[in-house]
């Protein structure tokens, strides 16, 4: 991965993880120790299907730059559908607190997806790649005679 990406991706995790800290001493307080765990869960589950899809766009706009956009959305889609079908699977669980885990899904989700857009607002990304000159060979067009 390109150091962008990477910065990009930690800008990201990092305030995700910290709201699912939060979350997971909220949860303690409220659920006990059933909460913390849910907590955790969905934490570990939104930092891993993001960083996930923050891979596989990063991956398209560097293959299939024309496809970005739509495989953006798509992405986008795909990774809340699966939020809400783990919210939907967990429900009756008696291995943490349903609650907690749905609440900081969607807390945790929300993180993700607000410090993603201020990562990718303040990279600074070419939109072009400069073109390598190298010194001293005629005809180049970095050279002047």
């Amino acid at each position: 991965m390109p150091s962008n990406d990477v910065r990009i991706l930690a800008q990201a995790a990092v305030p995700t993880a910290a709201a699912g800290a939060v979350a997971a001493v909220v949860s303690a307080v409220v659920a006990g120790g059933k909460g913390a765990i849910g907590a955790l869960v969905a934490t570990v589950v939104v930092i891993l299907f993001m960083g996930i899809g923050l891979y596989v766009l990063q991956r398209t706009a560097k293959s299939l730059p024309h496809l970005f956009q739509a495989m953006g959305l798509m992405l986008y889609a795909a990774q809340i559908l699966l939020l809400f079908i783990f919210v939907a699977l967990f429900q009756d669980t008696t291995l943490f607190h349903p609650k907690a885990f749905a609440l900081t899904l969607l807390g945790t989700t929300l993180v993700w997806i607000a410090a993603q857009t201020r990562a990718h607002m303040k990279a600074k990304i070419l939109y072009v790649e400069p073109e390598s000159t190298t010194s001293g060979k005629p005809g180049n067009p970095g050279h002047s005679s």
